[in-house]
């Protein structure tokens, strides 16, 4: 009847709603789901209508949800784990769908790519997707299933475990390292400047300032990348530079002190096969590898 209020919930304005709800906005929205502006707008609109709640604002810096839209979307986020192991098909006890995790570059790049291939390898049916995100990405708002963070979470509804603890070392090429210890004025490999706030960053600032940065990146794998020529010093974490065999570490301090690593999850998701196989795998091979991270 044409004009009947709908009242079941369209799978395809749930994904969409998903899409806008993570990305903040219709063009990044769009982009993800190859579609145009109207159509995500059109199906925000029938979701709404089907709910009979506004779930989103539209403010100048994009869209924002409302109280009904947080609520909305930590329910399509649970559709949608739903909606993937129903498509990998059966009801055994096999991890299966697609499981985000979210790291900063350097351990993405570092680390943990090595550590996640290997899972499709060992469950079939899972698929892993690493975003290598600077800005911490939300699990409340379905952004991520996994984030892995350092330093302690001091707020947030999760369930928070410790991975382990990362130490730092200056490391450089065997002639850099030569100058330094015999008393040349250090030459660092730091950070850019738009990532200059970052803890690793203004640590060093404040140990050495005034000291002169030849070279910046953004993240401390292509820090280690550019030390290997010979260009300065880089502050990186020992499972960076231990791996590095152009670099050697120096006879250098003060040095940072360690930072733990953590590895966040919604407490809704503490049953979930997938999510728990990813956790799990993690923490073995963290523990496993607990000599390259620590000094």
């Amino acid at each position: 009847m044409a004009g009947k209020k709908r009242t079941e919930v369209d799978w395809e304005d749930v994904r969409v709603f998903l899409a806008l709800g993570r990305h903040g906005s219709l063009s990044a929205a769009a982009r993800a789901l190859a579609v145009n502006h109207a159509t995500i707008a059109r199906r925000i609109q029938s979701l709404e209508a089907t709910l009979g709640e506004k779930l989103v604002e539209r403010r100048p810096e994009g869209y924002v949800l409302t109280s009904a839209g947080t609520r909305a979307l930590a329910a399509a986020g649970d559709m949608e784990s739903s909606v993937q192991t129903l498509r990998r098909g059966g009801a055994d006890e096999a991890p299966k769908g697609l499981v985000r995790v979210n790291a900063s570059p350097a351990l993405s790049m570092g680390f943990l790519i090595a550590q996640l291939a290997a899972l499709p390898t060992l469950y079939p049916g899972l698929d892993i997707d690493l975003g290598t995100d600077l800005r911490a990405v939300s699990l409340e708002r379905h952004e991520a299933d996994i984030a892995i963070r350092l330093d302690r979470p001091k707020d947030g509804d999760f369930l928070a475990r410790q991975l382990g603890a990362m130490a730092y070392g200056y490391y450089g090429t065997p002639e850099v390292c030569r100058q330094v210890e015999d008393g040349a004025a250090p030459v660092f490999v730091g950070f850019d400047e738009s990532n200059a706030y970052l803890p690793d960053a203004a640590w060093l600032a404040r140990a050495y300032p005034g000291a002169r940065v030849a070279f910046r990146a953004n993240n401390q794998v292509a820090q280690a990348i550019a030390a290997r020529t010979g260009v300065g010093l880089a502050m990186l974490p020992h499972y960076i530079g231990r791996r590095e065999p152009a670099l050697r570490l120096c006879r250098l301090g003060p040095v940072m002190p360690p930072r733990e690593i953590w590895i966040l999850t919604r407490r809704q998701d503490r049953k979930n096969l997938a999510v728990g196989a990813v956790v799990d795998h993690l923490i073995r091979r963290f523990a496993e590898e607990r000599g390259l991270f620590e000094a």
